[in-house]
């Protein structure tokens, strides 16, 4: 019998088929888009997914600012950062977050849903996030996706 034959192929980085996505954020709920867009960087809906390589697409969003929130969110939900100092915890809710720049509400949500470890660091730099329909990757003619029609 051919030992061969039945043994799992590990994609390697060098061997990791990259493409350019682009998704547009209009309309989309939040969580949803962030949960379908780290799947994408992580590779997960490529037959070849390799857990530990990154072997995911490289993910354009644009119109970051037309996003949505369910419920209360808007003020309810709250981001918690520490300046290092006594007494310097600070927070904002969603609504302050998004005037200030609606891109670091998106990728804040996707970052908290890639692994905490040197690869998801290493994926999270394959996401650009832009408000407007213009964005910085022309060059690159990364291929439209309907996130609606992924799982």
């Amino acid at each position: 019998m051919d030992s061969l034959s039945y043994k799992t192929i590990s994609v390697t980085k060098a061997g990791a088929d990259k493409q350019w996505v682009l998704v547009d954020a209009e309309g989309q709920t939040l969580g949803r888009l962030a949960s379908k867009v780290a799947k994408l960087l992580r590779g997960k809906y490529k037959p070849s997914y390799t857990p530990h390589v990154d072997c995911g697409d490289n993910v354009v969003i644009i119109n970051a600012e037309k996003i949505n929130l369910t419920g209360k969110k808007w003020n309810d939900k709250v981001y918690v950062r520490h300046t290092g100092y006594p007494g310097g915890q600070r927070t904002l809710n969603a609504t302050e977050l998004f005037e200030k720049d609606p891109t670091r509400l998106v990728e804040k949500s996707v970052k908290g849903m890639l692994p905490k470890n040197k690869l998801g660091a290493a994926l999270f730099r394959n996401l650009k996030v832009y408000v407007g329909t213009e964005h910085g990757q022309e060059a690159q003619k990364p291929t439209a996706i309907n996130l609606n029609d992924l799982k």
